[in-house]
């Protein structure tokens, strides 16, 4: 369940940072109910995936330097008998 819940704040933080309003990582963290070292922790797994995410300190604002997308595809299948039974499934592309 923990994987779900980062990949729900990575793609929370994606869409800020590519709408610019992401606001000081201490404002981001509170908008995302969580801690500020989260935060760094979340901006450092973009950076492993090579996303250019770059701070202006005049908007107070997180940015992509560079042309990045992000997409979370989650899908649960059950098959038993030769029966599959799709439980859950969920595609987000931002």
């Amino acid at each position: 369940m923990n994987s779900i819940k980062n990949l729900e704040r990575l793609q929370r933080l994606h869409q800020l940072i590519e709408q610019e309003a992401t606001g000081s990582p201490k404002e981001l963290a509170k908008r995302m109910h969580i801690s500020e070292r989260m935060v760094y922790n979340l901006i450092e797994q973009f950076k492993e995936f090579d996303a250019c995410i770059c701070y202006d300190r005049g908007r107070r604002t997180y940015y992509y330097g560079d042309d990045f997308q992000f997409k979370v595809s989650i899908s649960v299948q059950i098959n038993h008998d030769d029966l599959t039974k799709e439980i859950f499934g969920v595609s987000y592309l931002t």
